[in-house]
Order: C-alpha cells, then structure tokens, then sequence
C-alpha cells in the first residue's frame, strides 16, 4: 500500500508540473482545426490559374509619340543636351539646326528636357507630345541658350 501510495504522488505531481505545457497543447489542436474548417469554408482551396504567357506579354495601350525640335538661323551650330524617353540624359555636340529627336514610347509618361546653346544670336526649342506643343521657346542674345520642359506627356 505504501509503495501504490508513492506512485499516485509522483504522477499527481508531474500532471501538477506540467498542466501548462499540456493546455497549450489543446489550444494549438484545437485553434489548428478550426483554421483547416474555415479554409474549407471559404473555398481557399480553389486554385485560379492564368496562361504563362500572359503574364509577361506588353501589349502597346496608347502610343507616345516625343518630338524635340531646336531651331534657329540657317547654319548654326549648337550643342543640344537632352533627356529621351527612357530619362537617359544624351548629348549631341556640334549638330547644325535645325535639329530633332524622334520617339515612340508605350509608357504612360514621359519627362522630356532639352538645352540647346548656338553660335548665333537666336535660338529656339519645341517640345511635341502626339503633335501637340507642350513647350516652345525662342531666345535672341549673343551665343543663345534656350530650355524646354515637359513633365506631363
């Protein structure tokens, strides 16, 4: 009798050591189940699936057609800095006006910048989004340097 006495203390004892482990046990089973029900509940199961293909082919939505244009009297020499569609800065040292750069570009926006500097007294820019003037300005002083500045095409 003594010895029934000292097993039922140690098991009581180790049940009382270790209850919190046990509940915590419970939770997790039973938050664990019902997770699984809900998922079935709410059809999480259902997989939807697209072709490969589509997801990487770029269909042009809305072409943009940039022209820069710079200007000024026949034969005159001018250094012209500019941004091109991909907002890359480009130089071209040495071009005789009139100038332009042409692009079409499939983004939904476009920032176009140029700078022209001449060896005559009058020099002018034009910006043109799809054929509609965005910028234009003329200047006339000695060596002119004119802008132009777009950041809504």
């Amino acid at each position: 009798m003594k010895g029934s006495r000292m097993q039922r203390v140690s098991i009581r004892r180790r049940l009382s050591q270790r209850w919190m482990l046990l509940v915590a046990v419970a939770v997790l089973a039973v938050a664990g189940f019902a997770v699984y029900r809900l998922h079935g509940i709410f059809a999480s199961q259902d997989v939807v699936s697209t072709p490969n293909n589509s997801a990487n082919e770029i269909v042009p939505f809305n072409p943009k057609h940039v022209v820069i244009e710079v200007f000024g009297p026949p034969g005159t020499v001018a250094t012209v800095t500019y941004l091109d569609v991909n907002a890359q800065p480009q130089r071209a040292d040495a071009v005789t006006l009139p100038w332009a750069y042409n692009a079409t570009t499939t983004q939904p926006s476009v920032a176009v910048n140029v700078t022209a500097q001449g060896d005559s007294d009058s020099i002018g820019c034009r910006i043109k989004i799809d054929d509609v003037v965005k910028d234009e300005r003329s200047v006339n002083t000695l060596n002119a340097l004119t802008y132009c500045l777009d950041k809504s095409g």
